[in-house]
């Protein structure tokens, strides 16, 4: 069998050279699109942005199904707060630790970018006996899939399609969550600090975040919640006010980092450091084993002048109390799955006197899932702020029946001797959208372990990129003919 893991990690590198944040995707389809020409492939990118480059069959294997590769072309920019980096111009600093590929302070990008790299390497070598290729790159997928919403119902031909973007490797994922995200806008008055009152900067730092999909159920913490409730405690014993609040960044990871400045009279302060170290302590010590980097600190501030009204304070600290993260159902059907969770993921000051909070919701039962997100909405509304809905994405429904699922299952024992996992995942892959308008597609997702996707702590497990590729080779070199029954 022809080895393409070099090849791989040749293109990998290309890409990670490339800025391509979510909507920010211009210059990565266009590295796709000169790669095309380069290897003189037919290639299309429709009105989202899309890209799909078509590798014709090699010789005898002219009848065999089509095959999509899939893979999503953006990347989460996530950073630690003491890290200088921009995401729009600068490549990402990856590096090897052991048996590891990791970068400084940032993600790595290898969600998706290992499944992206995969593809490019088979797309360009003529040693690999196939049948008829698509390759498909989405754009958007990390805020909404909307690349996978906006694809066009006849922009492909292929009857099976290989997910390139799972993260663990032995596991092969025949189904997944839908989601919708829930927002909630506070808006607020401000007034003069107090003469005599102190301003002080509180901070978490060092949670391990994480997928606020596949590591919802970790237990790592949420940096939102452990804030606020020091912030809710501190007003109604010490009655300290609030300057801004901030954490979190975006909607698929689970917040690291928060902090506030908060204004005090002096009288007061001891009392309130003192109960800020205490609660900071217990969680430190409930996450010594999820979250080992956690730290609080508190800092004088110099720069507050206003506060916000008590009554948006009140608001928006009880309905951060009430709002749950985490776990909310798991599976009773598929044993060790999360069924339906909620991320509370970003609190933000915005525009002119607003305060934004980003909250996501995935279920494998579309009823749970808005009933999730409605319990949300009541949450917030009662509070006094403005609650929108995104549109959603739908769930990709497991078919245990699936032929390229037997065939890989069967390329996997023969390639490895052993038998691989079988389940779902609890995140968003497009392909319950691409069932929408292409409903007879056979599709199977697998991909390399990656450990902290979403996350500064992302890493790619370099050996099983090798395993990787050869069961991606493995399964290709057993597609069925077209006649053959679906």
């Amino acid at each position: 069998m022809t080895d393409i893991t070099q090849k791989i990690w040749q293109y990998f590198e290309e890409i990670c050279r490339i800025p391509r944040t979510s909507k920010n995707e211009e210059k990565i389809c266009d590295y796709l699109k000169q790669f095309a020409e380069k290897e003189h492939l037919a290639y299309k990118q429709d009105a989202a942005g899309n890209v799909l480059i078509l590798k014709p069959a090699v010789k005898d294997k002219e009848n065999l199904k089509t095959v999509i590769l899939q893979s999503h072309v953006d990347m989460v920019g996530e950073k630690n707060s003491d890290v200088q980096h921009d995401f729009l111009t600068e490549p990402i600093n990856a590096y090897i630790d052991g048996d590891w590929m990791k970068a400084r302070g940032t993600t790595l990008g290898a969600d998706d970018g290992i499944g992206m790299a995969a593809a490019v390497a088979i797309l360009a070598d003529p040693t690999i006996e196939h049948g008829p290729l698509e390759a498909l790159f989405t754009v958007d997928e990390e805020t909404g899939l909307t690349g996978a919403k906006a694809l066009e119902e006849n922009f492909m031909t292929g009857e099976i399609l290989i997910n390139l973007d799972s993260e663990d490797e032995g596991e092969l994922f025949i189904g997944c969550a839908g989601g919708i995200d829930t927002t909630a806008v506070f808006r607020y008055t401000t007034t003069k600090i107090p003469a005599n009152a102190r301003a002080f900067q509180l901070s978490i730092t060092g949670l391990t975040g994480g997928h606020s999909g596949d590591d919802i159920d970790k237990g790592r913490g949420n940096a939102i919640k452990i804030l606020n409730q020091i912030l809710l405690k501190s007003v109604e014993l010490f009655g300290i006010s609030l300057a801004r609040f901030e954490g979190g960044n975006l909607r698929n990871a689970i917040p690291r980092e928060a902090s506030a400045i908060v204004i005090i009279d002096p009288v007061h302060y001891n009392k309130f450091e003192q109960h800020a170290l205490s609660i900071a302590g217990q969680w430190k010590e409930s996450l010594i084993t999820t979250s080992p980097g956690f730290h609080f600190s508190i800092d004088p501030y110099e720069k507050a002048d206003t506060i916000i009204d008590i009554n948006t304070l009140s608001g928006l600290l009880n309905a951060i109390e009430a709002c749950p993260s985490g776990v909310i159902r798991m599976s009773e059907t598929m044993p060790g799955l999360v069924s339906t969770s909620t991320n509370l993921a970003s609190v933000k000051f915005t525009g002119t006197n607003t305060i934004t909070i980003a909250t996501s919701q995935r279920s494998d039962d579309e009823k749970a899932k808005k009933e999730i997100a409605r319990h949300i909405h009541d949450i917030f509304e009662i509070a006094g702020a403005t609650v929108t809905h995104s549109d959603g994405y739908p769930g990709w429904t497991p078919n245990p029946q699936s032929p390229i699922l037997e065939i890989t299952k069967t390329v996997y024992s023969d390639l490895f001797s052993k038998q691989p996992i079988v389940r779902a995942i609890h995140a968003g892959l497009e392909c319950g959208l691409f069932l929408e308008k292409y409903p007879t597609l056979d599709m199977i997702s697998f991909g390399p372990t990656i450990k902290g996707a979403h996350s500064p702590s992302e890493q790619l497990n370099i050996p099983t990129v090798k395993q990787f590729a050869d069961l991606l080779l493995g399964v290709l070199g057993k597609i069925p003919e077209k006649n053959y029954p679906a």
